[in-house]
């Protein structure tokens, strides 16, 4: 019961926000395309190309700083060669879902 509640919350947001889940039937490829196309760079980028990790802790650094690097840093040839955080500001200078985003997440305080 607590996934449908989850679930009809979700599509409500999307809703609200005047968003379209991307997201297909279940046994379908739709939903799994992007998450297995950014898994196979960021192995190739981070895993591959910068490792071996001595332990668990250097690994779990190594991620958060490549998702920090992915977000914030790396300029993306699809959107003008800036990072997607930065055309995400300007595309949504006035984004209330970030607000929302921001405002139910702690850490972001």
């Amino acid at each position: 019961m607590g996934v449908q509640y989850v679930a009809v919350r979700y599509t409500q947001r999307l809703a609200d926000a005047g968003a379209v889940a991307s997201v297909g039937s279940t046994g379908d490829s739709y939903d799994d395309a992007l998450a297995e196309a950014y898994n196979s760079l960021f192995k190739a980028e981070l895993v591959r190309n910068r490792g071996p990790r001595k332990s668990i802790d250097d690994l779990e650094i190594a991620v958060a700083e490549y998702v920090d690097w992915f977000n914030h840093r790396r300029l993306h040839g699809e959107i003008g060669l800036v990072p997607p955080v930065e055309h995400e500001d300007d595309l949504y200078p006035h984004n209330p879902v970030a607000t929302t985003v921001a405002a139910s997440v702690p850490s972001l305080h």
